[in-house]
């Protein structure tokens, strides 16, 4: 049988915007424009480089933009309020990589199908709080080995950037670890604004910044699509869908809002995925998940904890923007050279990359950790499922067979 439904409480007082307005401050505000410019620019070409592949038309891709940002953000918003926390939502990366192959072998209305079907129950398993439990079960050094898998190739990403665009890579970070050296400066300052103005010249210096005037100034229209359901397309993508978002994205977003001592409402979390990807799906966007990089620039910026959800409100309201004038925004991302990006992503997520290796390794589970960390790396993909999930499953297995005497602990402090 199932359990009571179940779904946390927000915090009390509620949310009002006289709290909104004394919460936000102007590192904040740094950190949210980071942080949006970090979740429009490397996912969205992943997204287009797939609809590309697979033959649709630009009406149908821009659709895909709206449903992924505009109905995404605005989820994100509604609860980065209600719990005053840095919890945004998009799409499952993952997801839609898992959509490019299906595609060549079944219509689009059976991979809308299997959409429906995955967000229908993760909705079923957010409301019976099963997801809670069974993520209690998972060693939190074991799930940081995982995310430090994850975020260490945006830090690569950033270290190439040196090689293939020294000016730019080299002036940004220059200038944030210049400032960040000055306090004095850094307290008026935030060093990641003082990057971001930093490459902005470099760019206009260089002649690599994008053309405005060839941008469109088009707005994204929604194209509804019906789906259809077949049992292929069930077997094949309903079960991959779902472990990416709950096991491989959620996890990462929960344990990054939890090492930066929040209490991310997981139950809620998971039932806002399945209701989402409901949404979404209409308008033919992939599943919904909670975003673990995007939460981690948010939650790990070395802010205030109670007023980083002020930056997650401003990072939502730019997504939503991107997803309502996609045509342009994308337009304007693709002129943008990689390494920009790149550096921006990397100096962001220094401290966060930091905290998830001495989780993953400084105690129990440290084996377990490092099992997870190298297969998450290693970018291995089994069944059409991606690293991060067998990252995890290796992880945990390396534990329980080597690792008892912690798992015997852990034990012992929740009954405690």
């Amino acid at each position: 049988m199932f359990p009571a439904f179940s779904s946390e409480r927000p915090p009390q007082p509620l949310t009002n915007p006289t709290r909104v307005a004394r919460d936000t401050t102007a590192k904040q505000v740094t950190i949210g424009l980071v942080g949006c410019i970090f979740a429009v620019s490397g996912p969205t070409a992943i997204m287009l480089a797939v609809g590309n592949q697979a033959g649709m038309d630009h009406g149908e891709l821009a659709s895909w933009l709206f449903g992924a940002f505009f109905i995404n953000g605005f989820i994100s918003l509604i609860m980065c309020w209600t719990y005053r926390q840095p919890v945004v939502f998009l799409w499952s990366i993952p997801g839609i990589v898992l959509v490019g192959p299906a595609l060549e072998h079944m219509s689009f209305a059976e991979v809308l199908g299997a959409y429906y079907a995955a967000g229908a129950a993760m909705l079923i398993l957010g409301l019976s709080g099963w997801v809670r439990r069974i993520m209690e079960v998972i060693p939190l050094p074991i799930v940081m080995g995982m995310v430090a898998g994850v975020f260490l190739q945006f830090g690569l990403d950033w270290i190439k950037a040196f090689t293939t665009a020294p000016v730019i890579a080299f002036s940004m970070t220059a200038a944030f670890f210049a400032t960040t050296a000055a306090p004095a400066v850094a307290n008026r300052i935030p060093p990641l604004i003082v990057a971001i103005a930093v490459g902005a010249l470099c760019l206009a210096g260089l002649g690599d910044g994008p053309d405005m005037a060839e941008m469109p100034n088009t707005l994204a229209t929604p194209i509804f699509q019906l789906p259809a359901f077949s049992w292929q397309a069930m077997l094949e993508l309903v079960v991959p869908l779902m472990v990416t978002v709950l096991a491989a994205q959620n996890s990462q977003g929960i344990t990054v809002l939890t090492a930066a001592g929040h209490r991310p409402p997981i139950n809620t979390i998971t039932s806002v995925c399945g209701i989402g990807s409901l949404i979404t799906a209409t308008v033919g966007t992939v599943s919904t998940c909670l975003t673990g990089p995007l939460n981690a620039i948010l939650a790990g910026s070395g802010t205030a904890r109670e007023g980083q959800y002020t930056a997650a409100l401003l990072a939502c309201i730019g997504a939503m923007l991107f997803g309502l004038f996609a045509p342009f925004f994308t337009s304007l991302m693709l002129a943008t050279p990689a390494e920009f990006i790149a550096t921006l992503a990397g100096i962001a997520l220094l401290y966060v990359l930091r905290g998830a290796f001495m989780a993953a390794f400084r105690g129990d589970f440290a084996m377990g950790g490092l099992i997870s960390f190298m297969v998450t790396v290693s970018d291995i993909s089994l069944f059409n499922i991606g690293a991060p999930f067998w990252g995890l499953v290796f992880g945990f297995a390396a534990s329980w067979m080597l690792e008892r005497n912690d798992f015997e602990a852990q034990g012992r402090n929740a009954t405690s």
